[in-house]
C-alpha cells in the first residue's frame, strides 16, 4: 500500500522527468530552426514596419488580405532582387577580371599600373614596387606571394558567397513576411497562449508586449535607417553625376539592412572618382560617406529607441551586445532579452513598492 509521501515523491520525479524532456524538446526545436534564424530575422524586419501600410492596402482592396499579400510580396521581392542581381553581376565581373589578370601575368602580359593607384598615399609606393617585380619576374613574384594569395582568394570567394546567400535569405524572408502579414494577429496567438499558460495572464501579456516592443523598435530602426541611407546616398550620387545612382543606392539599402553598412559600396565609388582624376568629386564622396556613417551609427539607435517605446539604452545595449554575441540575428535576441529583463525588473519593483505601501 502506497503512502501519501511515496505518492508525492513519485509525482515529483514524474514532474522533473517531464520538465527535463520538455526542455530537451525545446532545445532540439531551437537547433532545428536555428538554420532559418537569418530568414526569420529578415521576415520580422520587413513585416513589422510595413504592417501599417499592408493594412491600408488591405482596406483599399476591400479586405482581400491574400491579394494584398501577393502584391506586397511581388513588389518587395523585386526591390530586393534588383540590387541582389547587381551585386551578383559585379562579383562575377570582378572574378573574371581577376582571373584574366592572373592569366596575363603568367603569360608575361602585364598591363600598365593605373596612375591613380600609384598616386595613392601609403598604398601607391608599395603597389608600384609590386608591379615592377611582376614585370621583371612574374612567376617568381607569384611564387613569393603564393601563401598570401592562398589565404586571401578563398576569403574573397567566401565573402562573395556569403553576400549571395544573405541576398537569397532576404528574398525568402520577404515571402515569409508576406505570410505573417496575411495571418495578422493569428501568427502570435500560439505564443500568447503559451506565455499566459506558464506565467499567468498579466505577466504573460506583459512579456509578449515587451517582446513586441523590442522587435518593433529594432525592425523599424533597421528598415528606417536603410531607407534613409538609400535616399541620402541617391542624392549624393545624383549630385556627383553618377549614371547608376539608383542601382548603387539600392545596394546600399540592401547592405544597410544586412548590417554591412554603406562603406563597402562607397569605397569603390571614391576610388573610381580618384581614378578618373575627379579629385573634387572624390573628396565630396568621402564627405558623403561620413554622412552615411552618421546615418547608420547615430540615427539608427534613435529610431530603435523611439520605435520600441522602451528606454533607448536598453534596446541599444541589447542590439549591440546581441550582435556581438550571436551575429546578425543577435540584434533581435539581445533586444528581446534586455527588454524582457527590464520588464520583469520594473514589474517586480512596482510589486515590492505596492507591498511596502500600507495604503
Amino acid at each position: 500500500m502506497s503512502t501519501p509521501i511515496a505518492n508525492q515523491q513519485r509525482h515529483f520525479f514524474e514532474y522533473v522527468i517531464g520538465l527535463i524532456l520538455f526542455l530537451l524538446f525545446l532545445a532540439a526545436t531551437y537547433f532545428t530552426l536555428s538554420v532559418f534564424l537569418g530568414i526569420f530575422t529578415f521576415a520580422i524586419i520587413f513585416a513589422v514596419p510595413f504592417a501599417p501600410l499592408f493594412n491600408k492596402l488591405v482596406g483599399w482592396l476591400g479586405g482581400k488580405r491574400k491579394l494584398a499579400a501577393i502584391i506586397y510580396g511581388v513588389i518587395l521581392v523585386a526591390v530586393v532582387a534588383v540590387p541582389l542581381l547587381f551585386v551578383i553581376s559585379s562579383l562575377a565581373s570582378f572574378a573574371q577580371q581577376l582571373q584574366d589578370l592572373l592569366h596575363d601575368i603568367r603569360e608575361h602580359r602585364i598591363p600598365a599600373l593605373p596612375a591613380w593607384l600609384s598616386d595613392l598615399p601609403y598604398v601607391g609606393e608599395k603597389a608600384t614596387a609590386l608591379w615592377s617585380a611582376l614585370e621583371n619576374d612574374p612567376e617568381g613574384t607569384l611564387k613569393k606571394y603564393e601563401p598570401q594569395l592562398k589565404v586571401i582568394l578563398p576569403k574573397i570567394i567566401q565573402a562573395g558567397g556569403s553576400i549571395i546567400t544573405t541576398g537569397l535569405e532576404l528574398v525568402v524572408g520577404v515571402i515569409i513576411s508576406a505570410i505573417l502579414l496575411l495571418r495578422g494577429e493569428k501568427a502570435v496567438e500560439p505564443l500568447r497562449q503559451f506565455l499566459e499558460k506558464i506565467l499567468g495572464k498579466d505577466m504573460g501579456t506583459a512579456m509578449l508586449s515587451a517582446t513586441g516592443r523590442a522587435i518593433n523598435g529594432v525592425a523599424v530602426g533597421v528598415m528606417g535607417t536603410a531607407l534613409i541611407a538609400m535616399a541620402v546616398s541617391w542624392i549624393g550620387f545624383k549630385i556627383a553625376g553618377i549614371a547608376i545612382a539608383g542601382g548603387l543606392a539600392a545596394v546600399i539599402f540592401l547592405f544597410t539592412v544586412v548590417q554591412l553598412g554603406p562603406v563597402p559600396v562607397m569605397l569603390p565609388v571614391v576610388l573610381w572618382m580618384f581614378s578618373q582624376d575627379h579629385t573634387g568629386w572624390g573628396i565630396f564622396m568621402i564627405v558623403w560617406t561620413l554622412v552615411l556613417m552618421v546615418v547608420d551609427n547615430v540615427i539608427k539607435p534613435i529610431l530603435i529607441g523611439k520605435s520600441g517605446k522602451l528606454p533607448i539604452l536598453v534596446l541599444f545595449l541589447g542590439v549591440i551586445g546581441g550582435m556581438s554575441a550571436w551575429g546578425f540575428t543577435g540584434m533581435f535576441k539581445g533586444a528581446i532579452v534586455l527588454a524582457v529583463s527590464y520588464t520583469l525588473f520594473t514589474s517586480w519593483a512596482k510589486r515590492k513598492g505596492s507591498a511596502a505601501d500600507p495604503s
